[in-house]
């Protein structure tokens, strides 16, 4: 045999033993696990998962590790003839592309948030002006009647700062691991505080803040309703007109039917309509306002109380409800989680995008509603805000259209946002049915849910009909989630330099959101006491 046939033969079997190495370690790779009833699946960028209900197991991206990208798998020298090798090139430039493969759920296929993954920056502009922005903006200008001018706009500023660098803060962590996208807040506090605390520190504020937003909205859904009707129909449809409890109802009815909607990228077209609406009500608020003649017994001096323990739980209060006028952090990461994400173009890109220009515009609603409200009526402010005082002050000098067109889009408004702010508590049920039957819930079962979840937050409605006080001791109980756990997040993640600048602002941050919790919430507890059942909001004169 001559040596050139010798050489030969060597080349054959290095390059079969070669090929026969890189194959042992693509099929060493996990399936789906044995049970699951997932359907065929396909990577999508970023290694997620898109399943179909065809197949019950194919191969998915799960249990892949870095092993897969080491440099003697991926190493382009030698023979590119061999169909293994060919493969082999092809993985590499896909992976050059993500970036890495992430782990994925194949169970977060079936649920409201991760179901579909085709947002993007307009979808997240919608999406947090509908949750940034609303009825809270409305309610403002009652903080700055016991804070007064300058501590109003004062702690109306730091918040509005505090929040846009956690919201940042959140955005940046999404994709903070390598491999994996946290895409509910709850997930990202486990990986910061460990499996167990993080599920007891997130799980009821971020559950509290969606399902008491929703109570909320049902109560000023309902009032602005039944005001509407009234100006409406005026005394034509006196003789028998519908009870406050009864709107209620009516507005939760028109709420559920809205929530039959499957998932989060499916309501992005109500997120446009009820941002549209926030800024259009929000602007003619205001506007109407201060363009109308102040009352002649106006003054600006803050209100207190006879004692000085009520004046202080007043305040606390107040803080309470501007901190509440910034609540919507509980769903970033779950509206970055509907879109896609590569190494090239992460999602963090387009979300931080559309955060920017959401928030911009919040902060054009929210300073003019809150300094205009309190110039229009200064301490005369009636507690249920700025559509109470329109009703109030000039429901005789406004014309009725106009009147009724500002009442109208505030319902548009409740209505979209009830539908985003519930998004995290369908999913929660939906996922806990999920992972005890293993399979999706059918549209029967997720209209089940959904409707008992309507119901029992017009329930809640009803046993607590008073609004600045709820707002208040949400604003309280929930400012961890917008103003102090993102920075224990960032410290406990990123692991700034100790004793560094940014290792001291956030635990300063977060140290100090935790105290103005306990604070805020003492005096919404305060208020809700003192305020009783007696107390009615939109209460016309």
């Amino acid at each position: 045999m001559s040596a050139s046939e010798t050489d030969r033969q060597t080349d054959s079997r290095e390059s079969e033993m070669e090929e026969r190495a890189m194959e042992a370690e693509l099929v060493s790779i996990p399936a789906t696990p044995k049970g699951l009833s997932t359907p065929e699946t396909s990577v999508t960028p970023r290694g997620t998962v898109r399943t179909s209900a065809r197949v019950k197991a194919s191969w998915t991206p799960t249990g892949v590790t870095s092993a897969m990208a080491t440099p003697r798998l991926l190493s382009p020298s030698g023979s590119m003839g061999t169909p293994m090798k060919k493969v082999v090139v092809s993985l590499r430039g896909y992976l050059e592309e993500v970036g890495h493969l992430t782990r994925l759920n194949p169970q977060d296929a079936w649920l409201p948030i991760t179901e579909s993954r085709n947002g993007n920056a307009h979808y997240a502009a919608f999406h947090n002006l509908n949750a940034g922005i609303g009825f809270q903006a409305l309610i403002l200008p009652v903080a700055f009647a016991f804070l007064g001018w300058s501590w109003g706009i004062i702690s109306l500023m730091i918040a509005y700062l505090w929040q846009l660098y956690t919201l940042w803060i959140l955005v940046n962590l999404h994709e903070a691991v390598p491999g994996r996208r946290y895409n509910r807040y709850v997930e990202l506090a486990q990986a910061a505080f460990g499996e167990k605390l993080g599920v007891w520190l997130a799980l009821f504020p971020t559950v509290y803040l969606s399902a008491g937003t929703a109570t909320a909205l049902i109560l000023v859904g309902g009032e602005t309703m039944k005001l509407f009707f009234q100006i409406v129909c005026g005394a034509l449809c006196t003789s028998n007109p519908l009870t406050t409890v009864e709107w209620y109802l009516v507005f939760t009815s028109l709420c559920i039917v809205l929530s039959q909607l499957p998932n989060l990228n499916s309501i992005a077209g109500l997120s446009l309509i009820g941002a549209i609406t926030a800024l259009t009500y929000t602007t003619m608020a205001w506007v109407l306002s201060v363009s109308q003649a102040r009352p002649a017994s106006i003054s600006y001096e803050p209100l207190r109380s006879n004692t000085f323990t009520a004046s202080t739980f007043s305040i606390l209060n107040s803080f309470g409800i501007i901190a509440f006028a910034f609540r919507g952090h509980n769903l970033a990461l779950e509206i970055q989680a509907t879109m896609p994400s590569t190494f090239k173009h992460p999602a963090h890109v387009p979300m931080w995008r559309g955060a920017k220009v959401a928030y911009l515009l919040i902060a054009m609603c929210l300073f003019p509603v809150a300094i205009g409200g309190f110039w229009a009526y200064g301490n005369l402010m009636p507690a249920g805000g700025m559509l109470s005082a329109l009703y109030a002050f000039h429901n005789h000098d406004i014309p009725r259209g106009l009147l009724a067109t500002t009442f109208l889009l505030v319902v548009f408004n409740c209505l979209s946002s009830f539908q985003i702010y519930s998004m995290p508590v369908f999913d929660s049920f939906e996922a806990g049915y999920t992972s005890r039957t293993n399979r999706p819930c059918s549209i029967w079962v997720r209209s089940g849910f959904r409707i008992f979840y309507g119901f029992i937050s017009f329930f809640i409605g009803v046993a607590f009909p008073f609004l600045s006080s709820i707002a208040g001791l949400l604003g309280g109980l929930t400012l961890p989630v917008t103003f102090a756990y993102p920075c224990f997040m960032w410290v406990l993640i990123k692991k700034p330099q100790r004793f560094s600048f940014n290792w001291y602002l956030n635990w300063s941050l977060g140290i100090l959101g935790i105290a103005f919790s306990l604070a805020f919430s003492a005096g919404g507890v305060w208020s809700m006491i003192n305020s009783g059942l007696k107390l009615k909001f939109f209460k016309p004169n």
